[in-house]
């Protein structure tokens, strides 16, 4: 089980990776999370860091889907600026979404990463189904009460973890 909840690296934000760093470790394509990855909890549109990381990766050749257990609403309206293929209601952990990312994107399992602020979700779902798995460092704790209880379930798996800036 400690396997399955262990990714390939830890992250501080997701803004400190590249795609040069991506394509340097073989990755072409990337499943984004929303909350607490791109952006904190509360807010609800891509601000200009998500657009200008999206506009990046997509100048260099790497693809991207935003994978959310968020609603259609929530996840519609937030990749609205992004023009971005995205699923909603995901049910991470689950593959169905994971795997029907992998197949918009054109690409094998070993050319893709996940990234995202959650073992149980992100972590977890990318290495079921045999992908880069990468924890980014939540941007804001100020989260809804089930998150909080999940962040309490992680904390033995992080212990002694370090984030680092790259990967």
């Amino acid at each position: 089980m400690k396997k399955l909840l262990t990714p390939v690296a830890y992250i501080n934000s997701i803004f400190d990776i590249t795609p040069q760093m991506l394509k340097n470790k073989g990755i072409y394509g990337l499943i984004l999370d929303i909350d607490n990855t791109l952006v904190a909890t509360h807010i609800k549109k891509a601000d200009e860091k998500a657009i200008s990381f999206i506009r990046s990766l997509k100048e260099n050749g790497i693809k991207a889907v935003i994978v959310s257990n968020g609603k259609k609403k929530r996840v519609e309206y937030f990749c609205q600026p992004l023009d971005i293929k995205f699923l909603y209601k995901a049910h991470k952990p689950l593959r169905g979404a994971l795997n029907k990312a992998i197949e918009m994107m054109g690409l094998s399992n070993d050319k893709v990463a996940i990234l995202g602020d959650q073992l149980f979700t992100d972590v977890l779902g990318g290495n079921l189904i045999g992908i880069h798995s990468i924890l980014v460092k939540p941007i804001d704790l100020e989260e809804p009460f089930f998150i909080k209880l999940k962040r309490i379930l992680e904390k033995p798996f992080l212990k002694n973890v370090e984030f680092r800036d790259n990967f």
